[in-house]
């Protein structure tokens, strides 16, 4: 799908010709061409005013890419209409004009035109100044036009035309990511257990879950203690959100935890206290079919998550580590990031492993899998122990999977800038723009997911578990209710995937 953002230069421009004679010029040409105004078709004026006010503008983003995405069903092409900095057309949103319009470009990957009040601006208004504003490339400009203009003579539309239909990489901006992701859970409609029941953040997770019909989870704790702290909260428990007390349950687990661990031995006494754990019972109920995935780690380590499904899920066939990702929602696209939450120092088979699960996981959430393999050193600039290991585990994973892009060692500017992987790797496939970062070890991979997370203000969603048979997935005791959110999104997804 391509976007056409006919974004105004001014006050005063008046875009509903241009748009229309737009999508009429693009349908005479043969593409299927819908129109989209972010603010009416999405928000209203007064909405979106409300949450730019009060920081709100990621759930903005959110709310009109979910709108966009429902009006551009089916279609080739979306023109969408560009925010006025006109308080007669725009209201209160008027003073976020340009910052919103240029927002809106650059997360749905827009081209752009340009349209000036006047005529005699139309070959001002495509400046370095307006390419700056909205810091885009100039390439992604296709034009600039007076509002009074005819669209057919004043725009190269066999031009615009060859831009729509020429098959391009998909780049998810942040929205379009989460966008992407609870949509896909909606689909998914899993059964989603989490054994943290009464625990703040998850309870009010879970029932946003709940009223979005993202996942049906199922909170184990007493009901009455689950009541108690969503009231604590200000909020309501649905009527269909699914409360299990686990003392009541546990009874039924005994057996089957008897015979799951029957080669160690394991007696009724054992298994009815091993199952006092909420996220033992919670790993055997999955391992029953009862549940499609189980998300933990709020109040429980990563030792307390995993350890039961290690025990009980096992490993997936053809998986001989369990390893971790985090989606890295950078302002213009999505990065993969592994191994940063379970395995402190991997041998090279065990990377060489992590970046083969990374690059899958990747590919299954529809980023292109570049794998960049890091380390202090690229090619063979420096020496020593550590940057062995990781060429070792890149010849390895090259060997074991020739049907992905994977190269290694290089230095993370060298993987992510395109100068400098020019540079220091010219004949990469990798090198300056790798879309997966395989860390050598635990130490380098959670520092620098945490640098860039905090010092740039980057969501990162997970960790995700990889490597299991069914999904566990593992979160930082430090989780924000929206983590939460999306992890559980990310756990009803992975059940679909691992059940094909």
């Amino acid at each position: 799908m391509y976007a056409l953002y006919v974004s105004p230069m001014g006050a005063g421009s008046d875009m509903s010709k241009v748009v229309t004679g737009l999508v009429a010029e693009l349908n005479n040409a043969g593409l299927k061409t819908v129109s989209f105004k972010p603010i009416g078709d999405g928000v209203t004026a007064e909405a979106a005013a409300q949450l730019l006010s009060k920081g709100g503008n990621d759930q903005l983003m959110e709310d009109i890419i979910s709108a966009y995405y429902t009006a551009a069903d089916g279609a080739q092409v979306v023109v969408v209409e560009g925010v006025v900095s006109d308080f007669a057309q725009s209201g209160a949103l008027a003073p976020y004009a340009a910052p919103l319009n240029a927002e809106l470009v650059r997360n749905l990957q827009a081209d752009v035109v340009f349209v000036a009040a006047k005529a005699e601006h139309v070959q001002t208004i495509c400046t370095d100044l307006a390419v700056q504003s909205f810091k885009i490339a100039p390439a992604k400009v296709v034009g600039s036009v007076s509002q009074d203009a005819n669209v057919a003579s004043a725009l190269n539309i066999a031009d615009i035309k060859a831009r729509a239909t020429t098959e391009r990489e998909a780049k998810f901006s942040p929205p379009a990511f989460r966008y992407q992701l609870i949509d896909a859970a909606r689909k998914a409609n899993k059964r989603i257990v989490l054994p943290e029941g009464d625990e703040p953040r998850t309870v009010k997770a879970a029932i946003i879950c709940t009223e979005k019909k993202i996942a049906r989870c199922v909170l184990m704790a007493k009901r009455e203690d689950v009541e108690r702290v969503a009231a604590e909260q200000g909020l309501t428990v649905p009527a269909e959100l699914e409360i299990m007390d686990p003392a009541l349950t546990r009874a039924n687990y005994v057996a089957p935890l008897c015979e799951m661990r029957k080669a160690k031995g394991m007696t009724p006494e054992q298994a009815e206290k091993e199952l006092e754990d909420t996220v033992m019972q919670g790993t055997v109920m999955m391992a029953l079919d009862e549940i499609d995935g189980l998300v933990s780690g709020a109040v429980h380590t990563t030792a307390n998550t995993v350890r039961p499904a290690l025990q009980i899920i096992k490993t997936a066939p053809g998986s001989n580590i369990v390893s971790s990702v985090f989606f890295m929602l950078m302002p213009d696209q999505v990065l993969v990031y592994g191994d940063c939450a379970i395995n402190p120092n991997p041998t090279a088979e065990q990377l060489a492993d992590i970046a083969i699960q990374s690059a899958d996981s990747a590919k299954a959430f529809g980023i292109p899998a570049r794998v960049a393999m890091i380390s202090y050193s690229t090619g063979t600039s420096g020496a020593g122990p550590e940057v062995e290991k990781v060429d070792q585990a890149t010849k390895l994973a090259q060997s074991l999977r020739p049907d992905l892009a994977i190269d290694g060692p290089l230095q993370y500017d060298a993987a992510s800038v395109e100068s400098v992987g020019k540079s220091k790797a010219p004949n990469s496939k990798v090198a300056g723009q790798a879309t997966v970062y395989v860390f050598p070890d635990l130490n380098t991979g959670n520092c620098t997911y945490k640098a860039v997370q905090r010092s740039a203000n980057v969501i990162a969603v997970g960790p995700m578990l990889q490597g299991l048979r069914k999904p566990v997935n593992d979160l930082s005791r430090g989780a924000l209710v929206d983590d939460i959110v999306f992890t559980i999104a990310l756990t009803a997804i992975q059940a679909t995937q691992m059940a094909k």
